[in-house]
């Protein structure tokens, strides 16, 4: 019997082929960054090639859900488009039914839950989609959570999905937390050494660091071509995103280049940039 006809059937080992499948259409898809500070929240985003015919505006990876929510994806954009309609109604019906905005955490789940349940029924197939969701809750915290085809949700500081996803967030993790993180087997053997921040230091370290430059630096891992490759926005409470003028991220690629050579002559690795509260 062959086991990835069918969405609904299990392999005997257990696995579902055509939810792997959507999967590896995420792992294929351009590149999408996260990172949230204190007040801020920034995404970046791996453009495509625009041909010279052809309408940039038509190309969209960042969209507006609500006043106070944004989305982003890694995968197949004819899904997102379907997927970010269902979002906004949802949006909307829970402004009509509560009259309130729906907070991140609830649009996350929805989407989360949308996309599990196209992974059970027949006559569908999984949405080929990771989707990153941003907002502030009503009292002003950011929010940033992480969807993927299998309908699971989870919340982060920082994330990336879509192609070269796991090596920056290998980076992410040394540039968030004060040492790279320890090793699965070390955990229990004494190996364990992260510094754990004050509330403090973990104020004026936020405050110092440029979510905008993190995620530059994590973009400049897999993309080449400065500005012309990637997209990037911040979005800040009660305020609609914007986005980083292609002359500011230039410069701003250009310094990490720099600056990683001057790292390379000296033999140092970069510093971390943004201390945490918590062990981990």
């Amino acid at each position: 019997m062959s086991y990835d006809r069918a969405i609904t059937v299990f392999s005997p080992d257990g696995r579902l082929f055509q939810v792997e499948y959507a999967t590896e259409a995420v792992r294929r898809g351009g590149v999408a960054i996260g990172v949230v500070s204190s007040d801020t929240i920034v995404f970046g985003v791996e453009k495509k090639n625009v041909g010279h015919l052809q309408d940039a505006r038509t190309i969209r990876k960042i969209y507006k859900l609500d006043d106070h929510l944004t989305l982003t994806f890694a995968g197949l954009t004819a899904d997102s488009r379907a997927l970010v309609d269902r979002a906004r109604i949802e949006c909307q019906s829970h402004r009509l039914t509560f009259e309130e905005p729906a907070t991140v955490e609830h649009i996350a789940r929805f989407i989360a839950e949308t996309q599990q349940k196209f992974t059970q029924r027949g006559g569908r197939r999984p949405f080929g989609l990771s989707t990153l969701i941003a907002g502030f809750d009503p009292n002003g915290t950011p929010r940033l959570f992480q969807t993927d085809p299998t309908g699971t949700y989870t919340e982060w500081k920082a994330c990336a999905v879509g192609r070269s996803a796991t090596p920056i967030m290998g980076l992410l993790e040394r540039l968030y937390f004060n040492e790279e993180p320890v090793k699965e087997g070390d955990r229990d053997s004494g190996q364990s050494k992260s510094k754990v921040a004050s509330t403090e230091e973990l104020a004026i370290a936020q405050a110092a660091a440029d979510p905008v430059r993190i995620a530059l630096q994590a973009l400049s891992e897999v993309v080449d071509g400065g500005a012309k490759g990637v997209e990037v926005v911040t979005i800040k409470n009660k305020q609609p995103f914007s986005f980083v003028p292609a002359e500011e991220v230039d410069v701003i690629f250009k310094a990490i280049k720099e600056e990683k050579e001057e790292l390379t002559r000296q033999g140092r690795a970069p510093e971390p940039i943004v201390l945490d509260s918590e062990a981990y």
